[in-house]
């Protein structure tokens, strides 16, 4: 039987098999080791509450057993055989995608990772299109590859020196942070109409596709006001322009009451990307599109592990799950309940700057003084640190890296919830008494 080794052993021998870039949040990283549902135990044997999922992965719990189930079931039967050949499992996925997403996305390609699946989706908008130049978001993160690092609007990640040319980006919808210094009742939606001004100047005056976070996630849970996607999808369509929904986090339910994100502001995309929570933690991901788009792409291409046969049955089995124990009106209440709670923490303790986000994909962005604004990334480190040590497991993200992020499995209680919110509320005590005394 393995050693199951403690958190020390575990870095040192990481140290010296793992490439450095591959880094941690925790200033004494937890080695875990097993999870249930919204629960995670590491090798000491000490219980956390998980209210980041794996980066919004674990979308309906950590080992659920209906997932689990099913999913040993498919391993026992069939494990791999790759795109190339005919399997039901890729086929009912395309199907049920085609059944719960907005408008008239009906054919996906299936991928096995949301950076690929944003690959996929460009593609298809370049070939339908026959134009080759693209708009993104600032602030966005799209994924690892050559194309979906160079669609990544944060130097932290941009860590190729020569990004993929032809890619122009245009102002985020950072109401807290507005770039045109508006307030929410001066504005008029000048962060959309920023769009326009870019197609004009900054591209032939056609571009092939826009893609964009409904929610920012790693830019920070940064969430745009209702308005905000209908101007731009209205830009878009006046010029010719797909829209690309990169769902990857917002997909699923986690927003509250919907499927997907996008739906919130009531834009039916022309493409949509997703992966993370669409299986529980399995690597799965698709790219879905208006027929007329998907069959532009008419050249053969393949996907060793896309449409993968247990990567598919879990994929089926989560929505089914989501579903079945309405998760998505889970995502709203208790999301909401969250909100409630992290703004009354607001009130007492002045390093939180803004609340934001929806359902269950929120944002507490921390800064070392409210008037100023000034960031706080060394107080985002320590809270994650002291939550930690409460047996509670948050993310952050954000430009700046100052943005508390809260995007837990979606079987979360108000119960769990009362226990997160005591955990900040401790971290946050200490933290804002350390500044204080700074």
């Amino acid at each position: 039987m393995k050693k199951t080794l403690t958190s020390k052993e575990l870095q040192a021998k990481k140290a010296q098999y793992i490439a450095p870039t591959v880094k941690h949040w925790y200033t004494d990283p937890p080695h875990f080791v097993s999870g249930n549902m919204q629960y995670l135990t590491d090798s000491e044997g000490k219980d956390y509450l998980d209210l980041f999922a794996g980066i919004c992965t674990v979308s309906v719990g950590h080992s659920n057993p209906s997932v689990t189930e099913r999913v040993v079931s498919q391993v026992q039967t069939l494990q791999h055989t790759s795109t190339i050949f005919l399997t039901q499992g890729m086929v009912d996925l395309a199907e049920r995608l085609a059944q719960i997403t907005p408008g008239r996305l009906q054919k996906s390609f299936i991928t096995n990772s949301g950076t690929e699946a944003n690959e996929a989706a460009i593609l298809m908008a370049k070939n339908h299109t026959g134009n080759t130049e693209i708009l993104a978001l600032r602030h966005s993160y799209h994924g690892r590859s050559y194309l979906a690092g160079s669609l990544t609007s944060q130097a932290n990640y941009r860590v190729d020196l020569t990004p993929v040319p032809g890619i122009t980006f245009v102002q985020n919808a950072y109401c807290y942070r507005c770039p045109f210094g508006k307030t929410p009742g001066s504005c008029s939606f000048e962060c959309a109409q920023s769009v326009e001004e870019a197609i004009q100047t900054c591209t032939s005056g056609k571009p092939a596709v826009m893609i964009a976070e409904p929610i920012q996630g790693v830019g920070g849970i940064i969430t745009p006001p209702m308005g905000y996607f209908p101007e731009v999808k209205r830009i878009l369509d006046k010029y010719g322009v797909l829209f690309i929904a990169d769902e990857v986090q917002t997909g699923f339910g986690r927003t509250g009451g919907k499927w997907f994100g996008i739906e919130q502001w009531g834009v039916e995309p022309d493409l949509m990307t997703m992966a993370k929570g669409i299986a529980n933690g399995f690597p799965a991901g698709a790219a879905i599109a208006r027929p007329e788009v998907a069959d532009s792409l008419q050249k053969g291409t393949i996907n060793t592990f896309g449409g993968n046969p247990i990567s598919s049955e879990a994929a089926l089995a989560t929505i089914d799950y989501i579903e079945e124990h309405r998760l998505m009106d889970n995502a709203t209440e208790v999301g909401g309940y969250f909100k409630d709670k992290l703004n009354e923490l607001a009130e007492t303790y002045p390093v939180i700057g803004e609340v934001r986000g929806m359902g269950l994909m929120l944002g507490v962005e921390l800064v070392k003084d409210r008037q100023t604004k000034e960031p706080a990334p060394d107080l985002a480190t320590r809270v994650l640190d002291l939550t930690k040590d409460a047996g509670v497991v948050i993310g952050k993200g954000g430009l700046y890296g100052n943005t508390l992020r809260i995007q837990p499995p979606m079987v979360v209680t108000k119960q769990d919830v009362d226990r997160g919110i005591a955990a900040l509320k401790g971290a946050l005590e200490q933290v804002s008494k350390a500044a204080v005394h700074a």
